[in-house]
């Protein structure tokens, strides 16, 4: 089993910063991708997996494991960025994303891919893949956690709501969902196509425990999952105000980068904030 070692602020957000620059390397080298979803979500990874999560590289399948769905499965490239930080695989395994012959499929596959806990790419069904899986970890006895993340336009899908209900009702306080509320879907902005917001009044009338923080703030991230753990007889929403895009300037809250290459001279703009950004972390 690995020992975590807790992060300070700034080790974190250099860890974030480096996934984002993963995404757009792997992006770039693939060919395809969609690195805007990845962006909003980096600092919520970096938290996850670098700080929080009980996880063990060597034993991918160790039961004691926390558990980890992303719901919006079209944001894998920053996934596997992450896993292959972690020592799941390879750093150079990122240069085969939506390959063939490669385990990094375009939505994650837990049946490929070392560390991904399920399989995910259809829209809407992450929280209900995670009620299953914290239910039948409280079952066997297992004192772990299940984090999803899902984006705000997935929240239209109606299996989102009645997961939601049944996590309520049978106390699943286990379950730790984040909202990566970004405004934007594939086809536009949320708010101008079928809006959710406000987002948190929906979780409340589900009986969920709900907190309300700025996605990219490494410290507010930290101190919601330490407040949803105290929360012990109901499952936890923890909506995350974030930028589509985020840290790279002709990305964010651009939706035409939802699903987008960059060209050799816009690879090499954000390669260079990206960089800029990291010594900045440093200083």
């Amino acid at each position: 089993m690995e020992v975590l070692i807790y992060m300070t602020v700034d080790e974190l957000s250099r860890i974030a910063n480096r996934l984002r620059l993963d995404v757009v390397e792997t992006v770039h080298d693939a060919g395809d991708g969609h690195p805007g979803p990845c962006m909003s979500i980096a600092d919520i990874m970096a938290v996850l997996f670098f700080d929080e999560m009980k996880l063990d590289p060597q034993n991918p399948r160790w039961s004691e494991r926390d558990r980890f769905v992303l719901s919006k499965g079209h944001a894998c490239p920053i996934l596997y960025a992450a896993l292959a930080r972690k020592g799941y695989f390879s750093l150079d395994e990122l240069k085969g994303l939506r390959s063939l012959g490669s385990f990094l499929q375009g939505h994650p596959d837990m049946n490929k891919t070392p560390g991904v806990d399920t399989v995910s790419g259809s829209l809407g069904n992450g929280v209900a893949i995670g009620l299953g899986m914290a239910l039948g970890c409280k079952m066997q006895g297992i004192d772990n956690y299940v984090y999803v993340i899902v984006g705000d336009g997935e929240e239209e899908e109606g299996i989102i709501w009645e997961a939601a209900m049944a996590a309520a009702k049978l106390n699943a306080g286990n379950l730790i969902v984040f909202a990566d509320l970004n405004n934007h879907q594939s086809g536009g902005k949320v708010t101008e196509l079928s809006s959710l917001y406000p987002v948190e009044d929906k979780w409340n009338a589900f009986h969920w425990h709900v907190q309300s923080i700025d996605g990219h703030d490494i410290d507010a991230i930290r101190s919601a999952v330490a407040e949803a753990k105290k929360v012990t007889d109901k499952p936890s929403l923890i909506a995350c105000k974030t930028l589509k895009g985020k840290n790279i300037p002709y990305m964010e809250d651009n939706n035409a980068w939802h699903k987008k290459v960059p060209t050799d001279e816009e690879y090499q703009k954000a390669m260079e904030e990206l960089k800029r950004k990291e010594a900045a972390c440093c200083e």
